[in-house]
């Protein structure tokens, strides 16, 4: 068997989606099972749908991910350029050749025209399409003659290049993931390859492509399944050998019916895209995993196990894990359905199985908040303490931000549960037995069940209040191991405080 080459090709018309990214990291994750290359090929034919900044966004996400390509129009390599845009010779060479053949035709047909007859089967209920039902009664090189065709080349009239669709041929398609099925010709239209600009559209660009980058495996999205009857018949009209196909199915909404988008993100307040998008003409940004917290390893295995299930149901793994258990056979034909419970929880798992030191690093860098007066020993005992309950580094200081700042509110439900009067007098002759207690957790807590047994009370009705007067609301970690961290002059101030502002 030859090398296995596979490709990712993009076009540049926006910001990267979870479904994109799958695409890639399955096709990463074929090609590093095989021992082969993974190729990112920018497919930028379209002019008209273009987003200025799209391109450098899906390689700075790739690269986010983990997802490096072997060649790519930045990494360079053997079959440059990478870019469609900058291989329009290369097409021009291989369509002459095509239109040597039987294959293709040219179509002289202008926008207006085909509107008419479109009209005309409208009125008849009937469904216009160019095929080989109606070509031979249009406007192109099949139905003029050679001397018309050269005249209304010569005068530089726009034309299309279309392909000439088979007339009742069953075509035996094979795909990896869904296996064997079959598609008659009549049923397909005859598509345009090259549009009048003279670029090449997706069906013609993409198959040339991947013949002279000699791509082995063609992994893509389900939507293309429509097309694979005209790509089997492209490669036949070149004399080229096909690539293996393999086509994913979606990614769904959370509630199962329908293509993930960026609307469901915004509904249910989840990203759609890999990192923050700004749109170029509105302004607008559209949120992104990495800015939302999530770290690139647990986000990929979220998207890896959309879809696909490695041995023995195993959830968190590695790149490396995954490259080696990856199997395009085990990749499931139904879609998946978007969890953010689940991506969640996965970024969770990898929060928790770094260390303290590893944490402190991504507090640091989360905007918005201030660590300024706060020493790395004492940030490290409050990540070791909430790190177990948190999903991002950022939860560490949101959730504990009584750790940095004494409360100046108290949560009324809370206050109505907890306190009175008599728990005023309880917490203030507490804090004056605290004077000499060891602020260690274990000490801190036979200190606390002590008290409660002289003054004939139960633990709850000690320790629901203290928790209190420290976090300002009936939450938080383990109370013997807020008071360390607070240590005991902090402590004792913050049960005044209460006393006095509790109303």
């Amino acid at each position: 068997m030859s090398k296995v080459r596979v490709r990712f090709a993009p076009s540049p018309t926006g910001p990267l989606h979870l479904g994109g990214v799958r695409t890639a990291l399955y096709d990463y994750l074929f090609a590093k099972n095989k021992g082969g290359d993974f190729v990112l090929r920018i497919e930028d034919t379209d002019t008209a749908r273009y987003v200025e900044g799209a391109e450098e966004y899906i390689m700075e996400a790739l690269e986010w991910c983990g997802i490096i390509p072997d060649e790519s129009p930045k990494h360079g390599g053997p079959f440059a350029p990478y870019r469609q845009s900058e291989r329009r010779d290369i097409y021009d060479k291989h369509l002459a050749e095509l239109l040597k053949t039987d294959y293709a035709y040219l179509a002289f047909d202008t926008p207006e025209e085909l509107d008419e007859v479109r009209n005309e089967f409208e009125k008849n209920g009937e469904v216009f399409a160019y095929n080989n039902m109606t070509r031979n009664r249009l406007k192109n090189s099949l139905t003029l003659s050679k001397e018309e065709v050269q005249k209304l080349t010569d005068e530089k009239v726009p034309y299309v290049v279309r392909f000439k669709m088979p007339v009742d041929r069953v075509l035996n398609l094979e795909d990896i993931i869904r296996g064997k099925s079959s598609v008659n010709t009549n049923t397909l239209d005859d598509k345009v390859l090259v549009k009048n600009d003279g670029m090449p559209t997706y069906h013609f660009a993409n198959i040339v492509d991947d013949h002279e980058m000699e791509i082995s495996h063609v992994i893509r999205g389900e939507e293309w399944l429509p097309s694979l009857g005209l790509h089997y018949l492209l490669y036949e009209a070149m004399g080229w050998e096909k690539p293996e196909f393999a086509h994913l199915s979606l990614i769904l909404k959370p509630e199962g019916k329908g293509k993930l988008s960026k609307r469901d993100g915004d509904k249910f307040g989840f990203p759609v895209f890999p990192l923050n998008f700004k749109d170029p003409e509105t302004g607008n940004i559209s949120k992104g995993y990495r800015e939302e917290g999530y770290l690139p390893q647990a986000f990929i295995n979220m998207v890896a196990l959309l879809g696909w299930s490695p041995a023995n149901d195993r959830e968190v793994l590695t790149l490396e894990e995954m490259i080696t258990e990856f199997d395009l056979h085990k990749v499931h034909k139904a879609g998946a359905r978007f969890n953010k419970e689940k991506a969640e929880w996965f970024n969770s798992e990898y929060l928790r199985s770094k260390s303290d030191e590893e944490v402190l690093e991504l507090l640091k860098n989360v905007e918005g908040i201030n660590l300024t007066n706060s020493s790395d020993v004492h940030l490290l005992k409050i990540i070791s303490l909430m790190k177990e309950r948190a999903v991002f580094a950022k939860d560490i200081y949101n959730d504990g931000k009584f750790f940095f700042e004494a409360p100046t509110q108290y949560d009324e439900k809370a206050v109505k549960k907890a306190w009175n009067e008599t728990v005023a007098e309880v917490m203030i002759e507490f804090s004056l037995k605290l004077q000499d207690s060891i602020f260690e957790p274990e000490a801190l807590k036979q200190d606390i069940h002590d008290f409660a047994e002289s003054k004939g009370l139960g633990m709850g009705k000690v320790m629901m209040p203290l928790r209190l007067t420290l976090v300002g609301e009936l939450k938080g970690p383990d109370v013997p191991d807020i008071m360390q961290i607070l240590g005991k002059e902090e402590t004792i101030a913050r049960i005044k405080n209460a006393v006095n502002n509790i109303q």
